[in-house]
């Protein structure tokens, strides 16, 4: 059974950063992870995601602001780095592993963009 930690969220000034870590653990297998983020009042919504073969994809609105990337050790932890952050990035922030397509969820950091 996979299991998801995430860390990083907090309260950062607008064009500030922020370093999202999600650990992923209970399979050997290399996944498919992403971020998503729901704002109140809005859906989820795909931030960055990254593929076993390490394929990126950003939702437009990050594009040039976040990257997403993979630890060379551990393979199934990644990070959201984010910088240029404005105060619409507030949001819960969750992370997802897929495997064997079966999604599994975090329980989500808060990030409050806000002078």
């Amino acid at each position: 059974q996979v299991r998801i930690v995430e860390s990083g969220g907090g309260l950062v000034q607008p064009g500030g950063s922020l370093r999202l870590s999600c650990a992923a653990s209970g399979t050997a297998i290399i996944l498919s992870m992403g971020w998503y983020r729901q704002a109140p009042g809005k859906q989820r919504e795909l931030v960055a995601s990254i593929d076993s073969g390490d394929n990126t994809n950003y939702a437009d609105s990050v594009k040039g602001r976040f990257t997403i990337s993979r630890d060379n050790a551990k393979k199934n932890t990644v990070y959201l780095q984010m910088n240029s952050l404005k105060p619409e990035d507030t949001a819960v922030y969750f992370c997802t592993a897929n495997r064997l397509g079966v999604d599994t969820w975090g329980q989500g950091t808060q990030v409050t963009v806000s002078a």
